[in-house]
C-alpha cells in the first residue's frame, strides 16, 4: 500500500467479498503443507471419544478411575479362568460330509486300514476307518443300499430300522465319527475297541440282529459287581 498517498482513502471492501477472498487465500496449499492427514484426524477422534467412555465410566464407578481399573482386571481374570477351565471352543459336529470318499473300497479294505492306523495309535483315523467298514458291511451283505453322499448319521438311523438290536450302538458309533470327522476331537483306544467290537458283531454269520458272544462278553465285563 505504499503507492497510497496520505491524501487518499483507505481501500475498503464489503464484509462478503473480503469473507470470500479470505476464503480463496486460505484454501491455498501452502497454508495447509503441516496439517495432519486423515488417519491422524480419525485416531485423535477415536482416542478423544475413548476418553470421554473412560471418564464416564470413572465417574460412575465406585472409586474412580481405581475402581475401573480392578473391575476391568476382575473380568479378564474371570475370562482367562474360564478358558483355562474349558478350553479352546470347538465347532459343533455335523455329518454335513459324506461317510465315503470318491474310491470305493471293500468292507475288508477298510477294516485293515482301520487295524493299520490302530497299531501305530492314530485312534482318530481308525475310527473312521472302522465305522466306514461297519457301513460298506452292511451295504454289502444288502442290508442298506448302496447310496453315494450318504452320512454317518443317516447311515446309522437307516442301519438301525434294520437291526433295532444294535440301534444305539449304531447311533454312538455315528456320533464318535462325527466328534473325530468334523468336531475337532481326539478319539481314544476305548472308543475304537467299542466300534470295532460292534462290527465284530454286526459281520458275524445269523440273523441280522442276532447278539454275537462278544457283545455279551462285553455287556458281562460293564455290569455292576462283574469283577466279583
Amino acid at each position: 500500500m505504499s503507492w497510497l498517498t496520505a491524501d487518499e482513502p483507505p481501500i475498503t471492501l464489503p464484509r462478503d467479498p473480503a469473507r470470500e477472498a479470505a476464503r480463496r487465500e486460505l484454501s491455498k496449499g501452502m497454508y495447509h503443507q503441516n496439517d495432519p492427514s486423515w488417519y491422524e484426524r480419525a485416531l485423535d477422534a477415536f482416542w478423544e471419544w475413548l476418553d470421554k467412555v473412560f471418564g464416564a465410566a470413572s465417574t460412575a464407578t465406585p472409586g474412580g478411575t481405581l475402581g475401573l481399573v480392578v473391575i476391568v482386571l476382575a473380568v479378564l481374570a474371570l475370562l482367562g479362568a474360564l478358558w483355562w477351565r474349558l478350553g479352546t471352543p470347538r465347532r459343533a459336529p455335523t455329518s454335513s460330509a459324506v461317510l465315503f470318499d470318491d474310491r470305493p473300497r471293500s468292507a475288508a479294505e477298510h477294516r485293515a486300514a482301520a487295524e493299520a492306523q490302530a497299531a501305530q495309535g492314530h485312534w482318530n483315523q481308525a475310527v473312521q476307518e472302522r465305522m466306514r467298514a461297519v457301513v460298506r458291511s452292511l451295504e454289502e451283505r444288502a442290508l442298506l443300499d448302496v447310496r453315494p453322499g450318504r452320512t454317518a448319521d443317516e447311515a446309522a438311523s437307516e442301519a438301525g430300522s434294520v437291526l433295532p438290536a444294535h440301534t444305539d450302538r449304531l447311533h454312538t458309533a455315528a456320533r464318535d465319527f462325527d466328534d473325530v470327522t468334523y468336531g475337532g476331537r481326539s478319539a481314544a483306544e476305548g472308543t475304537y475297541r467299542r466300534l470295532a467290537d460292534l462290527d465284530t458283531d454286526l459281520s458275524a454269520p445269523g440273523p441280522p440282529g442276532e447278539q454275537h458272544p462278544s457283545t455279551a462278553s462285553t455287556a458281562r465285563n460293564t455290569h455292576p459287581g462283574a469283577a466279583e
